[in-house]
């Protein structure tokens, strides 16, 4: 494992994704412990992405097979079913002026897990991504890859926490105006929507 792979992972993972709006959102709505609860999540999430990419399944999704379809339309789908959600203040993620909801966190780690499982291009991403960086004569290119995808995990853990936390801190200030609840909801619920849109459309 070198620098240059350590901080490719670091600028992938601090871009932002459905991943990181829904944590900013959980941490907003709930809380930090709710932040980390989505950060789990979407640690996890990223577990099927590793393990296909390591075990070569993802070469036949990036070639169009019927999996990736598949995945991709379901993706898109629960996306779109989370705006919704988000829009009627109901779901995993909803904001309030008058009093944080509780939620319970075993249901917001799932939903933020199924958020990276049900997104195909995760697979894709990792098949191109982690062999890059695979060393020849250090070691078995498994081992390599598992070791890399756990590191990848961890910088995921730790950026989405940082995110999360930052928005809960923000979040009883945020959620004292009804008018910017409205605006919070109506963009998060945007921001859904959209990468639904694009994962459903726009994704090859």
């Amino acid at each position: 494992m070198n620098l240059e792979f350590l901080m490719t992972a670091l600028v992938v993972v601090l871009l932002p994704g459905t991943g990181v709006v829904y944590t900013v959102a959980a941490g907003l709505s709930g809380g930090r412990l709710a932040a980390i609860a989505a950060a789990v999540g979407c640690t996890f999430g990223i577990v099927p992405a590793i393990a296909a990419s390591v075990l070569g399944l993802s070469a036949l999704m990036h070639a169009g097979a019927l999996a990736y379809q598949i995945i991709r339309f379901a993706g898109a789908a629960y996306l779109l079913y989370l705006a919704w959600q988000t829009l009627r203040h109901s779901g995993p993620v909803a904001l309030r002026a008058d009093e944080r909801p509780q939620k319970s966190l075993f249901a917001i780690a799932r939903t933020a897990c199924l958020i990276n499982v049900l997104n195909p291009k995760l697979t894709v991403f990792f098949l191109a991504f982690l062999p890059q960086f695979v060393a020849h004569g250090e070691g078995a290119a498994t081992a390599q890859m598992l070791t890399m995808g756990a590191v990848f995990m961890a910088m995921t853990f730790v950026v989405f926490a940082l995110y999360g936390s930052f928005a809960a801190l923000l979040g009883s200030a945020v959620l004292r105006r009804e008018a910017v609840v409205k605006w919070m909801h109506r963009t998060v619920a945007l921001v859904f929507a959209g990468f639904g849109l694009r994962l459903a459309f726009f994704a090859r």
